[in-house]
Parts: structure tokens; sequence; C-alpha cells
């Protein structure tokens, strides 16, 4: 799709990660940073480019071809799942498959009905509206979208008191696509107006290595399989964090090895970043050491634990823990998160004893 047909409205507290963080904060930095024209050369804009997520993707392609048929706008469309897999590349490729045009936008940026009538109505017929962390919508803005979503018009009231009333604008069919990484935080009346609901998982090695290899060689970088293997298997199940970790371990080659990426030098590029060899980087091992030492394992609640490590809770609940609970380090349980013995191995420990007793 070309530049002209896609419109990007930025969170407006959105800030750039430095380029060059390490160790303390990589993976989150890497998550947060708005994506850069470099990382955005490297989506794919077709379904038979994009690789994993089969079961979404033939989804997906279901809806289109029934559009296309009836020569109608796509329905209302729900992505879901931890950042970095997909979500808006997805959104990308609808746009591109359809040939309609992609507006882009964030939950918190819309602050008032007026910024969302101002994207409404802008839209042309078929175009697709993205919203990214639509569960961070205002409530008063939320409401305005379902009436948007189902009857294509908006009710906008206009001054106060005894003048007050209400204006009635049409709007163009048109395809939301919402993206969240917590999609409990939806409420109840907007989920149920998406037609579609489905949820991105973390990617397997065999598919990152696919992307890491289609990725160097658009960048035109020599990498063998050892290198891709290596980059797979430290990227978290992620591709936004393999394309960062690609451009790093890219420049660590040409400083230091000729420019080829190999298994021996993706390792060593990759230790200086101090990601390990399960993807862990040290905000990771620092939860799970405050879980083991502060508090025996847990369970504890993720705000204390938040405290304890210098960090948001929401950025621990979006970006670390998924992974930690998927990977099996840790167990989320009524009571709170525990560390499990994987938990404890990963930092060198031993699992602590039980202090429970039996009941008889």
């Amino acid at each position: 799709m070309s530049e002209s047909k896609i419109e990007h409205r930025k969170s407006k507290t959105a800030a750039a990660a430095p380029a060059a963080a390490t160790g303390l904060g990589y993976i989150t930095s890497a998550l947060a940073a708005p994506v850069s024209p470099a990382e955005a050369a490297l989506r794919p804009l077709t379904f038979a480019d994009f690789t994993g997520q089969t079961k979404t993707v033939e989804r997906l392609q279901v809806m289109v071809g029934a559009a296309r048929r009836r020569g109608d706008a796509l329905n209302h469309i729900l992505l879901s799942g931890p950042p970095g897999l997909g979500k808006t590349t997805l959104a990308f490729i609808l746009g591109h498959e359809l040939g309609r045009n992609v507006r882009v936008t964030s939950g918190p940026v819309l602050e008032k009905a007026g910024d969302l009538a101002g994207l409404l109505t802008n839209l042309e017929e078929g175009d697709i509206l993205f919203i990214d962390e639509i569960h961070r919508t205002p409530k008063t803005v939320e409401e305005y979208l379902y009436s948007a979503m189902e009857d294509f018009r908006l009710d906008i009231m206009i001054d106060q008191g005894p003048n007050a009333r209400s204006v009635r604008l049409s709007l163009p069919r048109f395809t939301l696509v919402g993206a969240t990484t917590r999609s409990g935080l939806l409420t109840a009346p907007l989920r149920s107006r998406f037609t579609l609901q489905t949820r991105l998982d973390y990617y397997d090695h065999a598919t990152l290595e696919t992307i890491v290899q289609r990725s160097c060689a658009l960048l035109k970088v020599p990498i063998d399989t050892g290198g891709a293997q290596e980059i797979a298997q430290r990227c978290r199940g992620t591709p936004r964090i393999a394309n960062n970790l690609i451009n790093f371990v890219r420049d660590y080659a040409q400083e230091r090895a000729q420019g080829r990426i190999s298994q021996p030098v993706a390792a060593r590029a990759l230790e200086l970043l101090e990601i390990d060899a399960a993807g862990l980087d040290e905000m990771d091992k620092r939860m799970l050491r405050v879980m083991a030492e502060n508090y025996r394992g847990g369970p504890v609640g993720m705000s204390t634990i938040a405290v304890a490590v210098g960090e948001e809770a929401e950025t621990l609940e979006e970006v670390h823990e998924p992974f930690l609970i998927q990977e099996g380090y840790l167990q989320r349980t009524p009571q709170g998160r525990v560390l499990t013995a994987r938990g404890y191995h990963a930092i060198g420990l031993k699992a602590a004893a039980s202090d429970q007793g039996t009941l008889l």
C-alpha cells in the first residue's frame, strides 16, 4: 500500500526509546517505541507474505473474500494479544487486500467525542479505522462508537443547558479494527459489536526463524541458519523484538565480524544486550529475583512486584508477565503471582520448600 493511503495519528504520550537500550528495559523499550520507517518497511503487505498466526489469518481471509464478493465493507474486527505480534500489520494487510485506506489512531488519543467525529467523518466508503489500545478509549468516547459501529451515524450534542441540541451525522460504511493487549478490560457492549474476535499468540522458533531470514533478506544482511536460529530463540516469540535484535546484531557483525551474522556472532551480540538464551532480559530476571528473595516465591501481587522493581504494573502485565507465564516461569493464582521451579532455575536458585503443612 502506498504511503499516501496510510495516515498515522501518534499517541500524545509516545516517546521514542533509546536505540541502544540494553539490559534493564530493552524489551520494554523495543515494544513501546513508535514504529520507525525502517521497521515499517519490513512489514508484509499481503496475507501470502505474513508468516504465522495461521488460524487468525484464515479467518481474516474468509471475511475479506466474502466482503469482496458482496462488494461491501468488511465487518468489524477485534485483534487481541501481547504487543509486537502483528496486530497493526494485519490491519494494513486488510487495507491492502481490499484496496482501502487505513487510518491509524490509539485509544488514549481520543480524548473527546470531537476527536472521534473528526476521524469518522473523513473516512470514505469501505475505509478501515484502526484503533490501537482500544481498551484505553475514554468511556465518554466509547459510547459514541456504539452507534457509529452499528448504525453508521453519530449523534453529537452541541451547546449546553437550554440551548443544547443534538446533531446527527451520517457516516460511510467503514470497518473498525480494534487492537488490545488486555481484552479483559474491554466493556461488554463494545466487545459484542465486533463480528470477529481473534487472539494472536507468541510465535514458535521455526516461524520466527523464517521471519528473521525474510527481514535479513530485505535488509540485505548476510545471515546463516545458525544465526537466524539464535536470534529466533532469544526474541521471546515476538517478531517486533526479532526485527529490533536484527538491527543490533547487524551493527555488531559489521563492526566485529566482517558483516556476516553467524551463530557465534549473534550469540555474542545478544549477550552484549544482556538478553540470555531463553530471551529473558534484566527486568524479567529482576521480577523473578524479587519474588524469590523477598517473598519466598509468592503468592505476591503485581502492584507489589512493580514497586519492588521500579516499573509500572501495567507495563509488567502487558509486556513481561504474558511471556513469563506462557514459558512456565510464573503462575497466576487468585492470591497472586507464584514463582515456579523453572523460574527459580532461571535466576540460579533452588525452589523454596513450601511452608504449608498438610491438613492430616
